[in-house]
């Protein structure tokens, strides 16, 4: 017979094991949840290889994953092949080359830049943004005044390769995005390349979450034209209770529907990053079916559990993943088209 200092212990004990197992009795399951799996960092196309492996030194020495990320993508800001993000980006219609970058980090700081000229190295001024200043954002050239203040290197940016482009576009000045540049046999004079951003994000062996997102936006755009990759919750998004996600693509179309915010708030909800991903896709079809079936748009996305996914409109977007195991991994993300 049970009496009330017995009934006591027994209730103790079973408070005590719940505490220290919070898992072990949902879903009438008796597994606890698998091991983490951090460090981890992945990016957008086939230039997060090489990003990812910077970004992994970082990781590799138990860094914080926020130095991670602006180590990692400042290698692509840097590739003078690479023309859609950082110092020889594609200039919009009247040759100025602007450039766009966001940071967040684990405990929901961020800064961005936006339409700033003459700094290679965007995703810096918008880390500088975040811990410098009071604001989020700068634009223009108040983001590049802000910068030289702050010792960046004020330089031209249009490379000869990049002018060269530009004044072969002139002579049709037409505006006509393409879908996947990576899928064309070369950049023709009134294309637009929509391989246009590299988003990042890493989880740290603390299991601490920030992303980095930095582009030189669609060629010949409108002069001040801002895309989706320097706005928080449009083109990157991190919580660090939930996990992060990234976007690529027609930015327009990201920010109609506030798409790494979404695809978060998702995943908050029980969706898997890939199925996160993929109802931001499908959000922005089920709105403009005609305009989706000739634009492209990407979400890449981590959970907290260093679970990722990526979807997109249009087949053709890859990511990166780097790990312990693996340091130069490319995966094909599914599509709707």
């Amino acid at each position: 017979m049970y009496n009330r200092r017995k009934f006591i212990k027994i209730s103790a004990a079973g408070a005590s094991l719940a505490a220290l197992s919070p898992n072990v009795f949902a879903s009438g399951s008796t597994k606890a949840d698998p091991p983490a799996r951090f460090p981890i960092v992945i990016s957008t196309w086939d230039f997060g290889i090489a990003a990812n492996k910077e970004a992994w030194k970082t990781l590799a020495k138990g860094g914080r994953a926020l130095d991670a990320v602006e180590a990692g993508v400042k290698i692509p800001e840097a590739d003078l092949k690479n023309h859609s993000v950082g110092k020889a980006g594609y200039p919009d219609r009247d040759g100025h080359v602007t450039l766009d970058a966001c940071i967040m980090d684990e405990f929901g700081n961020c800064g961005a830049v936006a339409a700033m000229e003459y700094i290679a190295h965007p995703i810096s001024v918008a880390r500088a943004v975040m811990e410098k200043t009071p604001h989020v954002m700068l634009a223009g050239e108040g983001a590049t005044q802000f910068a030289v203040e702050h010792g960046f290197k004020k330089e031209k940016l249009l490379t000869p390769e990049s002018e060269k482009a530009w004044k072969e576009w002139l002579k049709t000045a037409k505006y006509a995005p393409v879908i996947n540049f990576e899928n064309t046999q070369g950049m023709e004079p009134g294309g637009a390349n929509n391989h246009d951003t590299i988003g990042m994000l890493a989880i740290d062996a603390k299991g601490n979450i920030s992303g980095a997102c930095t582009t030189s936006g669609m060629a010949w755009k409108l002069h001040g034209r801002v895309g989706d990759s320097p706005i928080i919750g449009a083109g990157l998004y991190v919580d660090n209770e939930v996990g992060g996600a990234t976007s690529t693509g027609v930015g327009e179309e990201v920010i109609r529907n506030v798409g790494s915010f979404l695809v978060v708030e998702l995943m908050r909800q029980g969706y898997t990053p890939e199925n996160a991903c993929k109802e931001a896709v499908n959000r922005i079809i089920k709105k403009k079916p005609e305009t989706a079936k000739g634009i492209q748009v990407g979400f890449l996305a981590i959970n907290k559990k260093g679970e990722y996914g990526a979807y997109a409109i249009q087949k053709g977007f890859s990511f990166a993943v780097c790990n312990k195991d693996k340091q130069d991994q490319l995966i094909k993300g599914n599509s709707f088209y």
